[in-house]
């Protein structure tokens, strides 16, 4: 790796400071211009040592390495394409990907399921369709900007989606998870880099959640919630996956009949209905 890679890197992190890639300041007698190292390495997962090394010239970055340290150095166009000839790489090209559309079947099973909230989600836990007690449950998807509806985004940015978690940590944790399962499968995907920059921004357990690299694909579980007109549900989370590669999944909630949870969906239900 050449010595003209480290003083690049450098030179960017003394660019920006903890404020620009939305790391706290709290330190009042900084001894370096910029970011630290091991800000730099916080960002970009990886360690410390690793990132020295990278910057002395001590060791050579893979692709995916300076893909990851552009995004945590915030570097546009021009300057990726600089870092990459620098290092003798030539840029990763994005995959070109069709847009999301809801398969039939999936479209058929939804609006059939009339007594059980469930959602059809699509890369990046995008949600691609939803049925009417979906949105009584969390929030009126119809009224959200297209580019809004994300299970992810919503658990951390939505107040009212947010708050309705009991078990926030667990849920907002295991979705962190799966986003890291997908940018392990498609690492180019620009669309999960740039979900991924605006919740390590906006918060703090977001970016802790992704540089422990945890991942799953995790297909079944509990959720608790306390929703505003209902009170407190307990519903068992399912999801099925599409057969084909289209990635997608539906999510299906439910309650067990006869219990509290059970009637609360079926107020919940009764007070959406469509008006005939």
């Amino acid at each position: 790796m050449s010595s003209g890679v480290g003083e690049f890197l450098k030179a960017r992190r003394a660019e920006l400071t903890p404020h620009d890639v939305g790391l706290p300041d709290a330190d009042e007698h900084r001894r370096v211009a910029g970011l630290r190292r091991e800000e730099v390495a916080r960002l970009a997962s990886i360690s410390v040592d690793y990132y020295t090394r990278l910057e002395q010239g001590r060791v050579a970055a893979s692709a995916a390495v300076l893909a990851t340290l552009a995004r945590a150095l915030r570097l546009d166009d021009t300057q990726q394409a600089y870092l990459y000839t620098l290092a003798g790489k030539a840029p990763a090209r994005p995959r070109r990907r069709a847009a999301q559309r809801v398969r039939p079947a999936m479209r058929r099973l939804l609006d059939q399921l009339t007594e059980a909230p469930a959602l059809v989600l699509g890369r990046r836990l995008d949600i691609l369709a939803w049925n009417r007690l979906a949105s009584a449950l969390y929030v009126d998807f119809d009224a959200l900007p297209a580019n809004q509806r994300n299970y992810v985004r919503l658990v951390f940015t939505h107040p009212g989606v947010r708050a309705m978690h009991l078990d926030w940590d667990e849920a907002a944790s295991a979705g962190v998870a799966v986003l890291r399962m997908e940018a392990a499968d498609d690492p180019q995907d620009a669309a999960l880099a740039a979900l991924v920059g605006e919740l390590a921004v906006q918060d703090n357990d977001f970016r802790t959640w992704w540089a422990a690299h945890h991942a799953t694909d995790a297909s079944n579980g509990v959720k608790r919630y306390r929703h505003p007109v209902v009170g407190d549900l307990t519903l068992d989370c399912d999801m099925w996956a599409s057969p084909d590669d289209s990635n997608q999944r539906l999510m299906v909630l439910t309650a067990e009949p006869g219990s509290p949870s059970h009637e609360a969906l079926r107020i919940l239900s009764s007070w959406h209905a469509p008006v005939s």
